[in-house]
């Protein structure tokens, strides 16, 4: 544990390579990741969930399923001449919005998270490695009596 915080202090804070994603494992909590567990689940609940709240108010939401999301870039593009020109009018408007800070449709709401991604990320590869939480990474196995019946049978 102590060598681990050394070569943590050492290496410096880690860096996410790519988009910002959340970990196949998330949201698993070792023993050891607690805090930047913890770190995470805050960012995520905060600052994340409010720029994508942000991001589907102005019409930028993205669907994790492909053909909703077809459609809603066919619907955005018929609108697009209206909503810009009606957005950029309201924005205007308003001399005391920061512009700089309004979403983007490509912008990703766990990029607010990015740092804390790492850190958990970092964490969570060296400690999911251990005898004490192998278990956390292991399928189960749902009963029998705990299954859906298929109807057709």
């Amino acid at each position: 544990m102590v060598w681990n915080r050394i070569r943590d202090a050492i290496s410096g804070p880690p860096t996410l390579e790519g988009p910002s994603q959340l970990p196949t494992y998330f949201p698993v909590e070792p023993a050891g990741c607690e805090k930047h567990a913890e770190k995470l689940f805050a960012c995520l609940a905060n600052e994340a969930t409010t720029k994508a709240r942000d991001m589907e108010k102005m019409g930028y939401g993205k669907s994790y399923y492909e053909d909703v999301e077809k459609e809603r870039v066919a619907k955005l593009q018929q609108q697009q001449p209206k909503k810009d020109d009606t957005t950029a009018a309201k924005i205007e408007d308003k001399a005391d919005i920061d512009k700089s800070k309004l979403p983007s449709p490509n912008d990703n709401p766990l990029d607010e998270c990015r740092l804390a991604i790492a850190y958990y990320k970092r964490c969570c590869d060296r400690e999911l490695k251990k005898k004490k939480n192998l278990i956390l990474t292991e399928p189960y196995r749902v009963q029998e009596e705990y299954r859906y019946k298929s109807k057709s049978g």
